[in-house]
């Protein structure tokens, strides 16, 4: 029979649904429950695309045995990490703190208040080594409360005043913004650069988004050639090697090697959202074909593979199809023969690295493309047919939710890359998905517009948007604003940031993750989240303060301009030591370090002198840039400032630009205007 969790909107809690465990969901009704029976709450933590979650739940969730000890010993909770991640920062930092380590699925047992009093990730239903299994942890944990209650609940005690204590920010580390952090977290990053392979550090490798979209803002500021070199091998790589689908685009989820070969193959939104748009800056700013290519791919393969029928865009594809982690992807010379012929086989072998020894599990490989081929028809002839013949095996299941903070950045990257590329029908999408998070994801508030963090099959989920989701979806209706003129998208994203201003600040300049009136009681009573630093993801306080940056130069607003560059002095902190950490904080630094430039373009929007006035600021690779559009014979009352008293120039559309808070004479001229943007 179905347990609770059947009615659940989130598919990761979906999947424990038949589980013989009485699962139950986060919230009140659950710790009453531990109260009631006088029992501590076991508190599991997974996501619907994690491996080693499906592996522990089908080892020890569905065998009727361990399900039984748990009903009775404990009151077990399952948690989705992307639909709750305020409960999931709280324990990641208790089990980071008790082991040294930490990781999905994780394990937390606390009092029946929610104080953890033991942390773990994945225990084996039979002991590994050292390593306990899962049965054992229960006895030994079910037995621990039973007999020593004081030790128990005195430990959890313990944990739980550490936790609630605020770390200190870094003291060594400049409190501005200015070339020193730069310089020095420049030089620290360099330190960890792989010039051979690409990336930061060894196996496993993870797309370093947020640092690449740092340096190649670093190089248009400053022509630093080192830090495009760093940023072009690593592109590069990625792009060449496994962790690309290069049959059908996007990006897995990261490699378990140095040369980016074999990926865990997960395939997350967020991902292909930040890289397509790193891809869609690498070739403003160079020109390169392979990354107008793989930016071209990942927007298409976005649209095909995660868009939901509702217009937003799934969280993630699964790696497993068959039980097997991989099995749609990977490929072995026999099969490319059966597909393709013996002659075609051979050469797509060749060009694609599949060998007879291969690069995976049982003889197969990863499919590479460390060369250009020879004959690029032919090429995507195979191409074709392998993707026809891959469509025929088991897919990888799809985490249908809909988080807002990756929307919006899908948002932002499906904006900028359909303006650039000359694709509507991404823009279109863009806006399809903005107007999805604004009508369903979105309530008005008397401080602001106010956010939920998910929807599926277009029901709004009941938690509430945390820091990211409004920082990442203000950038999005930022970025919409500027590639449509739709001035409805600034006013929005002023909207969000206004309930940043009014119900995040944690009083020292920084931001909790949660809002003042929406922090879950049971967390609250431990530690308010709050992360500074990036993750796989940009981190709430500095998405936020980039968002309220580019906002302030939309407005010419001082407050909007003092708050972020308050919000960057903890991250920018941290840059100076741990530079991998902070990417998104440094790219906004690099941002207030350029002005940023802002343009204004004005004129009828069917006119083909401001289309080509417009296409001329948004090719600008000036980090931060700023462009708002607009028609001064019928601008709107919700209008981004810069746009007004901007008349036209002797009848005919312009561009004013302006930096630090002086404005250049205005241009009627696209290459005049390209030209002042590249000083």
């Amino acid at each position: 029979m179905p347990n609770r969790l059947a009615a659940a909107t989130s598919p990761y809690l979906l999947q424990h649904a038949d589980n013989p465990v009485d699962w139950w969901e986060w919230g009140d009704d659950a710790f009453a429950e531990a109260r009631r029976r006088d029992v501590p709450l076991l508190v599991s933590v997974g996501y619907a695309a994690c491996h080693w979650c499906h592996v522990m739940a089908h080892e020890s969730f569905e065998d009727p045995a361990t399900a039984a000890f748990m009903n009775e010993h404990f009151v077990c909770v399952k948690v989705d990490r992307e639909e709750r991640p305020d409960v999931d920062a709280v324990y990641m930092s208790a089990t980071q703190a008790m082991t040294g380590s930490g990781g999905w699925p994780m394990t937390v047992f606390t009092t029946p208040d929610g104080r953890p009093f033991f942390c773990g990730t994945y225990f084996p239903p039979r002991r590994v080594q050292q390593m306990p299994s899962f049965p054992e942890v229960l006895a030994a944990l079910a037995a621990a409360w039973r007999t020593r209650r004081d030790e128990v609940v005195g430990s959890a005690a313990g944990i739980a005043d550490a936790l609630g204590r605020r770390p200190p920010a870094g003291a060594d580390g400049p409190d501005l913004v200015d070339e020193r952090v730069v310089a020095r977290a420049l030089g620290a990053l360099g330190a960890t650069y792989d010039e051979r392979d690409g990336g930061f550090g060894g196996a496993p490798k993870f797309p370093p988004s947020m640092v690449l979209e740092w340096l190649l803002r670093h190089h248009a500021r400053t022509g630093d050639a080192d830090a495009l070199a760093m940023a072009r091998r690593t592109l590069d790589a990625m792009a060449r090697g496994g962790m690309y689908d290069q049959l059908a685009g996007g990006y897995a989820r990261y490699a378990v090697d140095a040369t980016w070969t074999v990926p865990h193959f997960e395939k997350m939104l967020y991902d292909n959202a930040l890289l397509l748009r790193v891809h869609l800056h690498a070739w403003r700013l160079t020109g390169d074909p392979l990354d107008r290519r793989v930016a071209a791919e990942t927007a298409d393969w976005l649209l095909a593979e995660l868009r939901t029928p509702e217009g937003g865009f799934a969280s993630a594809l699964d790696a497993d199809s068959e039980g097997r982690e991989g099995a749609f992807y990977v490929w072995t010379p026999a099969q490319l023969r059966e597909v393709l012929g013996e002659d075609d086989g051979a050469w797509a072998a060749d060009a694609l690295g599949v060998t007879d020894a291969g690069t995976f599990e049982h003889g197969a490989s990863v499919l590479q493309r460390q060369a250009e081929p020879d004959d690029l028809a032919r090429f995507d002839a195979v191409r074709a047919r392998l993707r026809e013949a891959r469509e025929r095996r088991p897919r990888p299941a799809r985490d249908d939710k809909v988080v807002s903070a990756w929307n919006g950045l899908a948002v932002a990257a499906l904006a900028e890359a359909g303006a650039l590329l000359d694709r509507p029908d991404w823009v279109d999408a863009a806006r399809r998905c903005a107007r999805l998070l604004a009508d369903l994801h979105t309530r008005s508030a008397p401080h602001g517009d106010r956010l939920v963090r998910t929807s599926r099959d277009g029901v709004a989920g009941g938690a509430p948007g945390v820091l990211e989701d409004y920082a990442d979806v203000a950038e999005g209706y930022l970025a919409l604003s500027a590639v449509t003129g739709e001035a409805e998208w600034s006013a929005r994203a002023r909207r969000l940031l206004a309930t940043v201003l009014a119900h995040f600040p944690d009083g020292e300049g920084g931001f909790y993750d949660t809002a003042d009136d929406e922090t879950d009681a049971v967390l609250g009573a431990l530690r308010r989240p709050q992360d500074p630093t990036d993750g796989p993801t940009p981190g709430g306080q500095p998405a936020a303060a980039a968002a309220l940056v580019t906002l302030a130069a939309a407005t010419g607003s001082l407050e909007h301009r003092e708050a972020a560059v308050a919000a960057l002095r903890v991250p920018l902190q941290l840059a100076v030591r741990y530079p991998r950490a902070a990417g998104w904080a440094l790219a906004a630094a690099e941002a207030l370090l350029d002005g940023p430039r802002e343009v204004a373009v004005v004129g009828p929007p069917d006119d083909a002198g401001t289309r080509a006035l417009h296409r001329a600021a948004l090719a600008s690779a000036a980090p931060g840039l700023v462009v708002a559009l607009g028609d001064p014979a019928d601008l709107p009352d919700d209008a981004p400032e810069l746009l007004r008293d901007r008349p036209l120039v002797d009848g005919r559309p312009a561009a004013y630009v302006c930096r630090g808070f002086v404005c250049e004479r205005p241009t009627t001229d696209p290459a005049e205007l390209a030209r002042a943007l590249r000083g």
